[in-house]
């Protein structure tokens, strides 16, 4: 393995982390109350490992069946986590209940079932987050969100999924409008913490903590506005290779 590899991913890790923990410090946040995902969508085994080498801890699949190859092509290694923050088809819920420690990414009853049946035979309670559409983009998963009339009327499912006793909401997602100023992402982000708190209210018996957004265009601005979990590639790892075969959509 390159030293050189290592020490480049290191080097931008731990840039990463300072960005973060200066924007929490702007509005008095503990820079621990963030935490930092490397997204390896796309990138070989060989960066993956390189970033564990690198005291990489935490990394953000897109696609289940990649990151499933690369879990089981790695040596088992303490504290090594893995989330699914990508959409994920029903018929792959299984391998999501199977391999990872937290789904950002749940966004549909239907998809919440079948995980919900899956971690139950597995004897586990999968954590995860509902992924909400704030900007209203066809492309884009997750229950729409995108104005403030639409707010309530993903409520029924929320209290179905909260009723499942094998999955474990812990808060909420959101990938916003691809924005070339990151200050136009920010309207989105704070939009997102302020749904996060009305339905809080709504279920106060639900865990909310989390906020997963962000990403290597935007997470400082993230940050300032509420993000517990930023999902962040290209800042740390490069561009995406594409040596890996994606599932078909």
């Amino acid at each position: 393995m390159s030293s050189d590899l290592v020490a480049s991913l290191r080097r931008r890790y731990q840039y990463t982390l300072e960005q973060i923990a200066l924007a929490a410090r702007r509005v008095g946040r503990p820079p621990e109350s963030v935490r930092l995902v490397v997204v390896t969508k796309s990138q070989p085994l060989e960066v993956v490992q390189a970033a564990i080498e690198a005291g990489i801890r935490c990394f953000g699949e897109n696609y289940p069946e990649e990151g499933v190859t690369k879990i089981q092509s790695l040596p088992r290694q303490s504290g090594v986590e893995w989330h699914m923050i990508g959409h994920v088809q029903s018929r792959k819920a299984r391998l999501v209940t199977d391999h990872f420690e937290l789904l950002h990414s749940l966004d549909s009853l239907k998809l919440a079932q079948r995980l919900d049946r899956f971690a139950a035979e597995r004897n586990r309670v999968l954590p995860v987050l509902l992924e909400l559409n704030l900007g209203g983009e066809a492309s884009k998963s997750g229950w729409d969100a995108s104005d403030d009339s639409r707010r309530n009327a993903f409520l029924p499912d929320v209290q179905a999924i909260l009723a499942l006793p094998n999955l474990r909401v812990q808060g909420l997602m959101t990938m916003p409008p691809l924005e070339t100023n990151p200050e136009d992402a920010r309207r989105f982000f704070r939009r997102l913490r302020l749904l996060r708190d009305h339905l809080a209210s709504i279920f106060p018996q639900a865990d909310w903590r989390e906020l997963s957004m962000g990403t290597s265009a935007d997470y400082p601005v993230a940050v300032e506005e509420g993000a517990t979990l930023v999902r962040v590639g290209t800042a740390i790892v490069g561009a995406r290779q594409y040596k890996s075969e994606k599932e078909a959509s």
